[in-house]
């Protein structure tokens, strides 16, 4: 196929980026990879539709070079393409560069082993360092260009294999004195300094002169990967918060700089803090966490580099460079930030948030900084949430929540007002005129008064039970706090029992210092006033939430006073969803005889047949088999509540398949007895209780086995051995089916098959009775001539290992060994049930095997026998 024109190209990737995982799929995706990189070299298409290409490459690499050897034949291309451009000015340079670098690192094809990588770093690091610039690469007039799309090439690369760069820091901390760009160049060598140290640290290994200068090194030398497999590990190159890295802690204390590397290494992060204000406000914070973090514990690294930086941005406007000092504050702390420091940034966040033209975004961003506050002298345990120190009820007046704030920003303020009254129990500032606790007992009520509008919009209820939420979740220890604010729950579920949802899900979300005390009042509100008609389905699923041991004559009054009401399917399911909550809660005395009444009385046919199904439950299961069948259902809704309650406890009442947490094996041969016995060593993943074996064989070979019974096994613990004693009709080898019937902790009973035990031939091999005392070689030879006419004899090789025909011995035929002159001669007498006989004759044993003289009075042993003796060599 020839190469297509621009507007095939057009509708071929309309196509791919509308659904690229479908257009892969079809017959079209398969070539398009390599279709894209062959058309990159066509003269019949313009620069603006190879750039389109590009782009599609950047976007979608894993879809179109999906494993390592695609991604490593597509960078291959792209760099020969780029070398093949002409020199004039061109804008596929930079595309190619970055999609070579971006082919590499999502197919995960980066790695010393890579011809590309080899060409593309020594490349991108040339372009970096403008060595490769005037020779045929490209115009002058991309050179910053490029070196700028090198910078980020490499800065790319380093994220995915951290500490790639490490034995180039000296380089490009040289590049950045120089002319070219300082921004892409600033941010990689702090990305790849704060790499080589975190990865020096944890291999306990100095700088080794990595900082010193040096020159650009040239293209045939090979690369060092030493520092990036000891990157291996996770290293994050950003972070876009603070409270998550103080709980990691980096490791740089066991690094012990020499003086001359600490010098060196001051002097590179003086060199990019002093160029940081040349960089854009989010360029400058990334640089600033990225030195901030990799210098936090370094000894002989003191933080006070970083003041002159904090003093210029201390009263910044932008957002960026905010967090940026937070970041820097949660990792030096008082080492670097004053309590003046510390007073003027909590100042101004306060003052910031209440700016009346700020955005929302914003507003929530400043609320944010304030409730994550890193402060110099923290309180309470590690991760414990409390309001700054310095942030007393005072400064916060202007950070008040109201009614009429945007639901986001009032339950931000919220938030810092509950911190506000925790702080306020403990410095007793009660005498004041204004009172934290006072404020919030007003909001709430005010926020419940709007949710008991009836009529009103679902999102004033909605915030006033995220708001509920909040409030417990910050003052669950302050029963003055929640004492209150249950009761008037229960007078907002008095007004407005639409909202009993609401309540339900609050209650699955809360702990129970507010859980359980809602629950009571709620349940003596429904029980007490059952109220209309309309209101009774609201009324019946909070009973099904809260009813429980409790309270049980009122509850199972309130119960047959709303069965006469209860006319509709839907009522009648409500009512015996709260009948199910109290057989799961144990409620056994009055329930059977309203269940009764139930089945009975209900008009739908579905609710008595599921009345009389509790009934019979309660009847017949005991209290802990009931709770396990009655637990949560995750059957999909069915037609009828019967059939949905059946697929929902089935598993408890039924033994279902499953798979088995047990492994069986066979252990040593058993060579005595009347009967041939299996040895099985059995391992369990888990508790299993009653734990029952079946064995079938196919055929008519063995007769039917019995069944092996364990009471327990739990893991870790040793097991004796299991022993199933065999019956063959013949003397041939089978395959057993193995089933297991076993009860799991939790109480249900399940069946699992599990993998077919192999019964070999000589597992049936059985030792003859003793010989009479003195005469064995006379015993023997009586075998040996009981055999003929009427059996067969044969003979074969038997190839020896190298321990020869002792050891042989030794190992397999020891048990049926008759007479024995080690280690040349052997009579081996072997009994087969039901009733064969095998005789072997090892005699004048060789350097590499034996002849074998065999007699059997079964013809059909011939052919297992021989297989068997000529395998024995390998296994000894």
């Amino acid at each position: 196929m020839g190469p297509r024109s621009r507007e095939t190209w057009a509708q071929r990737l309309g196509a791919f980026r509308a659904s690229p995982s479908a257009f892969m799929a079809g017959p079209e995706g398969e070539d398009l990879g390599c279709d894209l990189l062959s058309e990159l070299r066509s003269e019949k298409l313009s620069e603006q539709t190879k750039v389109s290409l590009l782009a599609l490459s950047l976007e979608y690499p894993a879809q179109l070079w999906p494993d390592t050897a695609a991604a490593e034949a597509a960078a291959t291309s792209l760099l020969d393409t780029l070398v093949l451009l002409p020199p004039r000015p061109s804008a596929l340079r930079r595309p190619l560069l970055l999609a070579a670098t971006t082919a590499l690192a999502a197919g995960d094809a980066l790695g010393p082993t890579s011809a590309a990588s080899l060409r593309l770093l020594p490349l991108l690091l040339g372009l970096a360092s403008g060595s490769d610039l005037g020779r045929g690469f490209g115009p002058a007039s991309e050179q910053r260009s490029l070196q700028a799309t090198a910078c980020e090439c490499l800065r790319e690369l380093e994220s995915c294999k951290p500490g790639l760069l490490g034995g180039r820091l000296g380089l490009l901390r040289g590049l950045l004195g120089q002319e070219g760009p300082v921004q892409p160049l600033s941010l990689l060598l702090a990305l790849a300094l704060r790499n080589a140290l975190l990865i020096q640290a944890r291999a306990r290994a100095g700088l080794q002169g990595l900082l010193v200068a040096g020159d650009a090194p040239a293209v045939g030398i090979p690369w060092t990967w030493a520092l990036a497999e000891e990157g291996a590990a996770h290293l994050q190159p950003q972070a876009p918060g603070w409270p998550a890295a103080e709980v990691q802690e980096c490791g740089l204390a066991v690094l012990e700089p020499s003086p001359e590397e600490a010098r060196e290494l001051r002097a590179a992060v003086a060199q990019l803090l002093d160029t940081s204000y040349l960089l854009t406000p989010v360029a400058q914070a990334q640089l600033l966490w990225l030195l901030g973090w990799a210098l936090r514990g370094l000894r002989g690294q003191p933080p006070v580099l970083f003041k002159p930086q904090l003093v210029r941005l201390l009263g910044t406007a932008q957002l960026t460079l905010l967090h940026a000092i937070l970041a820097l504050k949660a990792a030096f702390g008082e080492a670097l930030f004053t309590a003046q420091d510390e007073a003027l940034l909590l100042r101004r966040l306060t003052l910031a948030a209440q700016h009346p033209a700020l955005p929302l975004s914003a507003h929530l961003f400043y609320l944010h900084c304030l409730l994550s506050f890193p402060e110099n002298w923290p309180l309470g345990p590690t991760g414990e949430e409390a309001a700054p120190l310095l942030l007393g009820p005072r400064l916060c007046r202007g950070l008040l929540p109201s009614l009429l704030h945007d639901p986001m920003a009032l339950l931000a303020r919220l938030h810092l007002l509950c911190l506000l009254c925790a702080d306020d129990e403990e410095k007793e500032e009660k005498a004041q005129d204004w009172s934290p606790q006072h404020y919030l007992e007003e909001l709430l009520a005010g926020l419940r008064q709007r949710a008991a509008l009836d009529g009103g919009p679902r999102a004033l209820a909605t915030l006033c039970f995220q708001a509920s939420y909040l409030v417990v979740r910050c003052l669950a220890m302050q029963p003055a706090v929640l004492t209150p604010l249950t009761r008037g729950l229960a007078q907002l579920y008095q007004s407005r029992p639409a909202l009993a949802p609401h309540f339900v899900d609050l209650l699955d979300r809360v702990g129970p210092e507010l859980g359980e005390p809602l629950r009571v009042v709620l349940r003596q509100e429904v029980v007490a006033r059952p109220g209309k008609d309309e209101a009774l389905c609201w009324h019946l699923q909070i009973l099904a939430k809260v009813a429980d041991g409790n309270a049980q004559s009122a509850t199972l009054g309130f119960l047959r006073a709303a069965a006469a009401r209860c006319t509709d399917w839907d009522l009648q399911q409500a009512l015996l969803q709260v009948c199910r909550a109290l057989l799961r809660a144990g409620v056994g005395k009055g329930l059977a005889d309203l269940l009764q009444a139930l089945a009975r009385q209900l008009e739908d046919p579905d609710g008595r047949d599921r009345a009389r199904l509790y009934y019979i439950l309660l009847a017949h299961l005991a209290g802990p088999k009931l709770g396990v069948a009655l637990g949560p259902s995750l059957a999909a809704p069915a037609a009828s509540s019967l059939v949905a309650e059946n697929q929902g406890f089935a598993a408890a009442l039924m033994v279902q398949e499953a798979p088995a947490p047990i492994r069986l094996s066979v252990g040593p041969r058993r060579a005595e007895g009347p009967v041939p016995v299996l040895q099985l060593q059995v391992e369990v993943l888990e508790p299993v209780y009653s734990l029952e074996l079946r064995f079938r064989v196919e055929g008519q070979l063995y007769a039917p086995l019995e069944a092996v019974h364990v009471p327990c096994l739990y893991p870790g613990r040793p097991c004796r051995p299991l022993l199933l004693p065999l019956q063959p009709r013949r003397p041939a080898p089978t395959h057993l089916d193995v089933r297991a019937l076993y009860t799991t902790p939790s109480g249900l009973t399940r069946h699992a098959h599990l993998p077919p035990l192999l019964v070999t031939f000589a597992d049936l091999f059985l030792p003859f009775p003793q010989s009479p005392e003195g005469d064995k070689q006379g015993f023997f030879e009586e075998l040996w001539d009981s055999c003929l006419p009427k059996g067969a004899e044969s003979s074969l090789w038997c190839p020896l290992g190298p321990q020869g025909l002792e050891a042989l011995v030794s190992h397999h035929l020891e048990p049926f060994v008759v007479v024995a002159q080690p280690p040349t001669s052997y009579h081996v007498a072997i009994h087969l049930p039901p009733n064969s006989r095998l005789l072997l004759r090892l005699e004048a044993a060789q350097v590499d095997g034996v002849p074998v003289a065999l007699r059997t009075d079964d013809w059909a042993v011939l052919p297992l026998a021989g297989d068997y003796l000529r395998g024995l060599s390998a296994t000894v």
